[in-house]
């Protein structure tokens, strides 16, 4: 077989290189480094999930000053879960945390969520922003109507074939293969309570995916090289999407301390955790998830788990203190040792791939 380093994913988001940056939601995928993705030949992804309509509105300005390439806005579809669980006993409990890092302390009444995707379409649709991309659900059949009537292309997380099937099925135009390697959110559908979600790796995910699909697959998870985007290609996929190693580009809104904790972990570092948000991620472990996988109540659904640990993160980012803050990664840490510029991240990864197929 040749593997190609053209695909029919470049050729459907017109682009140079199959690779797409995966939309991290935070302030990580500044417009500079999507920019900077999608101006080197790849798809660069906003991660908006958390913005209000008036950042997400400006971000997309700001981006297409910087470039007049593609590029694409990652969200979150789902249903915000009505019952909230106990939130006073979480907030007593997380309240000792609180008190470490010299916050006010929180009860029941402190807890509030916005509930924004729909606001965040609109921006969407009104910027016609090339690519949508779509986390923990499937968008409805009118978002899914509109965006083709607008010549937005969709992208999707999926961890099992079921779940890439249902994608397909509902007019999602690339699917996400992401394994269990993968850094951050799990994008599994319905997370059964005290469950990780689906945990399938990628080597084993991506064929099936492609086996039981007609739509192209991107491979995610672990995948941080040209050795990387190589071997997933042999698997047929289509192209990668990388998150972790662009943590460390020059041009993301990483964190300092968040920066030092990537360099100086290993593939041994990462778990996964439902107790910063309610649904589960992969990050670096640190005395946050290990105190509250032992000690915690049973975390609160998502979003409500997410809102009460808020302050918590923020506080310990302005203090620069690692111990309460959710750094997310993928398990390829030891390929990714360094700052770079994201093009060059970009360009490394291809000349590697073009060396390796010759």
């Amino acid at each position: 077989m040749k593997i190609q380093l053209y695909t029919d994913l470049c050729k459907l988001l017109d682009i140079d290189y199959p690779i797409i940056q995966a939309g991290m939601a935070g302030k990580i995928t500044s417009p500079e480094l999507v920019a900077a993705v999608s101006n080197a030949g790849a798809l660069g992804m906003l991660g908006a999930a958390y913005m209000t309509p008036d950042q997400l509105d400006q971000a997309i300005r700001d981006v297409r000053k910087l470039t007049d390439k593609p590029f694409g806005v990652n969200l979150f579809f789902f249903e915000p879960s009505k019952e909230k669980g106990n939130i006073t006993e979480m907030q007593k409990y997380l309240n000792s945390f609180r008190q470490e890092l010299h916050i006010p302390l929180q009860g029941e009444d402190d807890v509030d969520y916005i509930d924004q995707q729909d606001a965040l379409l609109e921006v969407v649709f009104d910027h016609r922003v090339p690519v949508l991309g779509a986390t923990f659900g499937i968008p409805s059949v009118e978002t899914l109507q509109k965006v083709k009537m607008l010549g937005i292309r969709t992208t999707m997380m999926v961890t099992t074939v079921r779940e890439a099937v249902l994608a397909e099925n509902a007019g999602i135009d690339i699917l996400i293969a992401q394994g269990g390697e993968a850094g951050g959110h799990r994008g599994t559908l319905e997370v059964k309570k005290g469950s990780h979600g689906a945990l399938i790796g990628t080597m084993a995910l991506v064929p099936q995916v492609v086996d039981h699909t007609t739509v192209p697959v991107v491979a995610a998870g672990g995948i941080m090289d040209g050795r990387g985007l190589v071997a997933s290609l042999a698997l047929g996929a289509q192209g990668v999407q990388l998150g972790t190693r662009f943590l460390l580009a020059k041009e993301a809104e990483t964190h300092p301390v968040y920066r030092e904790q990537l360099i100086k972990a290993t593939e041994e570092d990462t778990v996964i955790t439902t107790m910063f948000s309610g649904r589960p991620a992969r990050g670096i472990g640190n005395y946050f998830i290990e105190k509250t996988e032992q000690q915690s109540p049973d975390p609160l659904p998502y979003p409500w788990q997410n809102q009460v640990t808020q302050d918590i993160r923020q506080a310990a980012a302005k203090q620069n203190d690692s111990r309460f803050m959710s750094l997310w990664a993928g398990q390829g840490l030891r390929l990714a040792v360094k700052e770079e510029r994201a093009e060059d991240i970009i360009i490394g990864i291809i000349e590697q791939a073009k060396r390796m197929i010759g």
